[in-house]
């Protein structure tokens, strides 16, 4: 069974995919007790696909396969393709959909061999650790001073502030591992070693970290000119100084859905006015009054998509903030939309807005 749509990229390092892929694949000349070591040893995620000499994807093989061989009068001696699921779902390594993989998330279908074009496993694909797989490169903002919470940031750059049990940063980065998102550049300049130093090349993780060094500041946006080597069609940009648990697959839908140029996610925001509203027209006749109301707006939550193509019209070198570019394409005609954020969201930027976080992070998921 094969499911197809836009780009899929790499999920795990070279090291971690080689290693998942040998707990997941046995070969079809191996035993029935070889295959049933195997399955005990991944308990939660007992699936084999099973390959011939070349790693080509033969079938799947389960518990229950073994089961139902059993019941039927296969024995230990029998070679495993007689046990095996003969037509396996595979996903081909350039093709995947997003919404399938929410399908298959829905019948409880988590572990997915990555095929290439002769049918050869060169990944596998966990839903239990991945939510999704976003085609999109990252781009974290993390140069400023936090001059608002100093002196918190005067040997500790904002984004390296632990909330909880790790810095603030570290939260957005697992976040976003999540969805498979893992070719990450990070813009740094205020204290960048200590953020270079913690996250080094990602290779730990499972990442690609880089880093873009600003060697001056350049704005919300500016420094994103200097990613070099951008691997997919769109990019994720972000501030690092927030803790969120946006659904970062519904946003990159809505944004693909929308056929827009730029998306910008947004967080409620609540007025509530003490006293009683008149609404007068032009001539100061009093049309209705609202005592007390309370209004609801949608401000800008620092978290953007966007073609990649938009980034050649960042000036070089320059101070540039992304309303620049906003305000830039919404002149130009071009589509520029918004996502709201449903689920938590927090702008770390003031002292009571950081022991806000100390406390909310007890409570909340990220």
């Amino acid at each position: 069974m094969y499911l197809s749509s836009f780009d899929y990229d790499t999920v795990t390092s070279p090291t971690m995919q080689a290693r998942e892929i040998e707990r997941h694949t046995i070969n079809k000349n191996l035993s029935v007790r070889d295959a049933l070591l195997k399955l005990n040893d991944l308990r939660a995620d007992a699936i084999l696909f099973v390959v011939d000499n070349s790693n080509k994807l033969l079938g799947v093989l389960t518990d229950g396969d073994l089961r139902r061989g059993f019941i039927k009068g296969l024995t230990f001696d029998t070679p495993i393709l007689d046990y095996i699921q003969p037509d396996p779902l595979f996903v081909y390594q350039d093709q995947v959909h997003l919404a399938d993989l929410n399908d298959l998330r829905k019948k409880n279908i988590l572990i997915i061999p990555i095929v290439d074009n002769n049918m050869s496993i060169v990944k596998i694909l966990n839903l239990r650790i991945n939510y999704s797989v976003i085609p999109a490169d990252v781009i974290i903002m993390a140069g400023g001073r936090g001059q608002r919470l100093m002196p918190l940031t005067e040997d500790t750059p904002k984004p390296m502030l632990h909330v909880g049990d790790k810095p603030i940063l570290e939260h957005t980065i697992d976040h976003l591992s999540k969805y498979g998102m893992k070719n990450i550049y990070i813009s740094v300049n205020y204290l960048a070693g200590i953020i270079m130093d913690y996250f080094k090349d990602g290779s730990d993780r499972g990442l690609s970290i880089h880093y873009i060094h600003e060697e001056k500041p350049l704005g919300t946006l500016g420094s994103v000119k200097l990613a070099n080597d951008l691997e997919h069609d769109y990019v994720l940009v972000m501030n690092s100084d927030i803790l969120t648990n946006i659904d970062i697959a519904g946003f990159f839908q809505a944004f693909l859905k929308s056929g827009a140029d730029m998306a910008v996610a947004a967080s409620t925001y609540h007025v509530e006015v003490p006293y009683g509203v008149l609404e007068v027209d032009g001539n100061n006749m009093v049309n209705s009054l609202k005592e007390k109301p309370r209004y609801t707006y949608y401000s800008n939550a620092g978290i953007y998509l966007a073609k990649k193509e938009l980034l050649d019209l960042i000036p070089d070198d320059e101070f540039y903030n992304v309303t620049d570019l906003m305000a830039h394409l919404i002149n130009e005609g071009k589509r520029v939309v918004s996502f709201p954020i449903l689920g938590y969201w927090l702008d770390i930027g003031k002292h009571e807005d950081y022991r806000k976080a100390q406390e909310d992070i007890k409570y909340i998921t990220l």
